[in-house]
């Protein structure tokens, strides 16, 4: 049986008793509620859940569970000619997001930015004979073991052509952006590269929920990593929070406020 974890919608594989906790919840990154625990079924949460889709352009649609579960981030589903690619996950797969990723073409790859969006994608990639992408850094928060994931090291691995991953670090050790190279160029972020209310500014956490920021140094290193990458706009983890101008001057501009503050 799949349960998920009520608060950020990680899986795990039960037979009988649920497990004592949440490992991802556990580590201070994220964090347990102070009611406790809690756990519900895969099948439960996609019969009463749905999932809602937005479109940005011709090729790039973002989709989100309603009403809103674990942590509430969305996904992203990129369309190229040589096939699509799910960025991030999110726990609820239902029959119609089943139907309508079949009809645009289904799934050529997944690529997750980092554990806490690693949800169910055992699950997408069985369903959608996908292989999934994730750094090899991060291996120890696989809490389901799956014959469709890809471990990859080193700063980047190209999807598609015209689509890579670039690892950044700093919220996890393997977190990492996807990069698309059409046209101007988008930059896929997760909150790795965390776009602030308004949707002007970004920012760079070790932990947002328990307010925990990273070294200077850290954040130095991840601005670096974007030098000479070409992106105008920047999508982030959640609903409303995209950059559409600009983007690489902003991720700059506030990457140095950041390391001001701290200084």
């Amino acid at each position: 049986m799949i349960v998920l974890c009520k608060t950020c919608g990680t899986s795990y594989d039960v037979s009988g008793r649920h497990p004592p906790c949440c490992k991802i919840c556990e580590d201070e990154r994220q964090y347990v509620p102070a009611s406790g625990q809690e756990w519900v079924e895969f099948d439960a949460v996609c019969a009463s859940h749905t999932n809602t889709w937005e479109q940005h352009g011709r090729d790039l649609f973002s989709l989100r569970t309603v009403p809103g579960f674990g942590i509430d981030q969305r996904a992203f589903l990129v369309r190229t000619p040589q096939g699509n690619i799910l960025w991030d996950c999110i726990a609820t797969l239902d029959d119609a997001t089943r139907t309508l990723i079949a009809a645009l073409g289904g799934l050529k790859a997944i690529a997750i930015s980092h554990p806490h969006y690693y949800t169910t994608m055992q699950d997408w990639a069985d369903a959608f004979n996908a292989p999934i992408y994730l750094h090899a850094d991060d291996r120890e928060w696989v809490m389901r073991d799956s014959p469709w994931i890809t471990f990859w090291d080193g700063d980047t691995v190209e999807l598609m052509r015209d689509v890579r991953v670039i690892r950044l670090g700093g919220h996890f050790a393997g977190g990492c952006v996807l990069h698309w190279a059409k046209e101007d160029g988008a930059i896929l972020s997760g909150d790795i590269v965390q776009v602030t209310p308004g949707a002007r500014g970004v920012s760079f956490m070790w932990s947002y929920p328990n307010l925990l920021p990273l070294p200077a140094a850290t954040v130095s290193a991840m601005v670096q990593r974007l030098n000479g990458v070409k992106f105008r706009q920047l999508y982030g983890a959640f609903k409303g929070r995209d950059i559409v101008e600009n983007a690489d001057q902003i991720v700059r501009r506030c990457g140095e406020k950041y390391i001001s503050c701290l200084s």
